[in-house]
């Protein structure tokens, strides 16, 4: 009984199933039908909508001015890794592998300008201590669940994560998924941030395999002075943020859904704000039209039959 035992262990366990790995290698294009408002012409510059704002991330963001980003110490500032969700550009995907044993010890992912570099680190190395220094691109590691690559990422600098200056603290975290199917690549990416949100944040993001190639390198940022005057940081004081309502005029949306918060996030804040909501005479933006900015031209005129 025991060299039956004995056997099974031995040579059982030898048929124990590797865990599946997948390749993600390549030049993924973006596809950009998910949240395409937010990805291409941007965001309103008061427009929270979705986000799990607390009292101090919608404070942090309403004092947020887009000048700011003409200082030469800040015109060449990186989005955190959650950009990777959110922003409108494709990746270029390689692996770096040991040159004795071929396992993969880090998958990397290209940058933009907006995007610093991503390495994540296969090999089973820890997270460094929370007094390590931060980075952009932050400290991240992946391990496979079946045919699905996990990411966790840390040490993240604080920055913001829509272009309107919602922020991101240095102790957020974030959890990554990495899908494929065939030629299509889903990212999803839960941003889990203590100081600013109420509750963590889920967003995903596909990409399809191109034949193209894909830089696999950020640009070079190139600092100018673009203004403003010497030893001014452009910013908002509390209360005079002079944008706050105007998602309201072009959409009719009450105000409180466009602050962000917990609620907003789910479908039942839609009865609480059903009342406050005028739809608006007429369409003003992202109609539909030419560039999806204004509305729609309107048609040529019928020519006239003889």
């Amino acid at each position: 009984m025991r060299k039956a035992i004995l056997s099974f262990l031995i040579f059982g366990g030898l048929s124990v199933p590797v865990p599946a790995q997948v390749d993600l290698s390549g030049s993924w294009a973006a596809r950009n039908h998910e949240d395409a408002i937010d990805k291409a012409p941007g965001p309103q510059l008061v427009d929270y909508t979705g986000l799990p704002l607390n009292a101090a991330g919608r404070e942090k963001a309403l004092s947020y001015s887009g000048s700011v980003l003409s200082m030469p110490e800040r015109e060449c500032l990186f989005y955190p890794p959650y950009y990777l969700v959110m922003g409108p550009f494709g990746v270029k995907i390689w692996n770096e592998t040991d040159p004795l044993t071929g396992n993969t010890i880090a998958w990397k992912i290209s940058g933009w300008e907006d995007r610093s570099p991503n390495t994540i680190w296969m090999d089973g190395r820890p997270h460094p201590s929370k007094y390590a220094p931060h980075e952009k691109a932050g400290f991240a590691t992946g391990v496979w669940e079946g045919d699905v690559l996990a990411v966790y990422i840390t040490h993240i600098k604080a920055g913001v994560i829509r272009r309107n200056g919602a922020p991101s603290s240095d102790q957020a975290t974030i959890t990554e998924h990495f899908i494929r199917h065939g030629d299509l690549l889903t990212i999803s990416a839960l941003l889990d941030d203590p100081i600013y949100f109420d509750e963590p944040m889920y967003w995903t993001r596909t990409f399809q395999l191109d034949s193209a190639p894909i830089s696999p390198a950020a640009p070079p940022c190139i600092r100018d002075d673009e203004g403003p005057q010497e030893g001014v940081v452009p910013h908002y004081l509390p209360g005079k943020n002079p944008f706050v309502g105007e998602l309201t005029q072009i959409y009719g949306l009450p105000v409180e859904a466009t602050l962000g918060g917990g609620e907003t996030v789910y479908p039942e804040f839609r009865k609480k704000i059903k009342d406050k909501y005028v739809r608006p005479a007429s369409c003003l933006r992202n109609c539909g039209g030419p560039g999806r900015g204004a509305a729609p031209p309107p048609p040529p005129p019928t020519p006239a039959r003889n």
